[in-house]
């Protein structure tokens, strides 16, 4: 499944998220879906259609209203596959084009796949990025991180969605991004073994970790942080996408799904150029090694983030002199695509004032 919470892109101001699942399958061909389901409508036909599931289920007895309130309900983002098979079927034709359920992706914005995360571990796990990190550095990868995931905690009040604009902070000239995958936590833990950790996964997202690079040149000689250097914005989006969808492109011995994550800055002229290539495949650790390492002696909860840590060259710190040629400024559009994730577009806007 792909679940996205969407609202009419005509709607007034503050108009409520509505959260809705994919219709159309992913291809080659058409990477993004064009239509929606609208999840509540679906939820309600149901139920007139057969009493007895909102007697049996509290997924059919209350409104779907977003993914958090879903999520506090102690329901799982899979649970939602109930909805829109009832709707769809499993493999008939699913509902026509003038279906009230169904939603034109043209006529919609999309939001955050999880609107308030409780909390957000970034980690830093793609060998590649933190070998070019140190040889900056002029030193050597530390021998602990080949043991040990490590991660930071960074700011959840300035999480944003597709489309929303991001600008540098105050005092910084220099403004990157990093290419990270998301992952959502859908299910409380604590302790979880490594080798299993990857079941309370309940979707992955495309993740834009922002950066002020001059801001974190000051602050990482201190040895506190990165905080002002990352707290300003985090994208994720465009929407969610559940494990089952990725299985196929496991590979063996590899920590992640073979999936091409690359970035393109289009500029403010129309000119774009690619700034990297990577894959997901090439992270040095999985996701169950990493929320082993967040579980251990604390309560994971549903509705918290992980990020991967950026991708081999998935930053302009990496590559800005080898493609764009300086940081990202005003009249920028970067947009970041992992395979079947989808793209994650994020127009750079001037600061504006308070």
């Amino acid at each position: 499944m792909r679940i996205a919470h969407v609202r009419e892109r005509n709607a007034p101001a503050g108009a409520p998220w509505r959260l809705a699942a994919a219709l159309d399958r992913p291809a080659a061909t058409n990477p993004e879906p064009q239509r929606w389901l609208d999840l509540e409508v679906a939820r309600r036909r149901l139920v007139a259609r057969d009493a007895r599931l909102a007697h049996n289920s509290v997924l059919f007895r209350l409104p779907i209203l977003t993914l958090d309130d879903h999520l506090a309900r102690g329901l799982r983002v899979a649970a939602l596959a109930d909805i829109v098979e009832g709707v769809a079927g499993a493999s008939g034709p699913g509902p026509g084009p003038d279906d009230d359920a169904v939603l034109d992706a043209a006529d919609l914005r999309f939001g955050p796949p999880i609107l308030r995360p409780p909390a957000f571990r970034d980690f830093y796990a793609f060998e590649r990025h933190v070998q070019s990190m140190w040889d900056r550095r002029g030193g050597e990868i530390p021998e602990p991180w080949f043991r040990i995931p490590v991660f930071y905690f960074s700011n959840t009040s300035e999480i944003r969605g597709p489309h929303e604009p991001v600008w540098a902070p105050s005092g910084c000239q220099e403004l990157d991004f990093e290419l990270e995958v998301g992952a959502l936590v859908d299910t409380p833990a604590i302790d979880l073994d490594a080798g299993d950790a990857e079941a309370v996964i309940g979707g992955f997202f495309v993740l834009s970790d922002w950066s002020a690079r001059d801001l974190q040149r000051d602050e990482m000689p201190v040895r506190m942080g990165p905080a002002k250097a990352k707290d300003f914005a985090t994208s994720i989006g465009p929407w969610l996408v559940t494990p089952d969808e990725l299985a196929d492109a496991r590979v063996p011995g590899a920590t992640g799904p073979d999936l091409a994550m690359t970035s393109v800055v289009r500029a403010a002229d129309g000119r774009e150029m690619p700034i990297s290539s990577g894959t997901w495949a090439s992270c040095h650790y999985s996701f169950g090694q990493m929320l082993g390492r967040a579980s251990a002696d604390v309560h994971l909860r549903a509705g918290e983030i992980l990020g991967s840590g950026t991708v081999g060259s998935g930053c302009l710190l990496e590559v800005k002199d080898a493609t764009l040629g300086r940081w990202l400024e005003p009249g920028d559009e970067l947009s970041l695509t992992i395979e079947r994730l989808g793209t994650l577009r994020t127009p750079i806007v001037a600061r504006p004032a308070r």
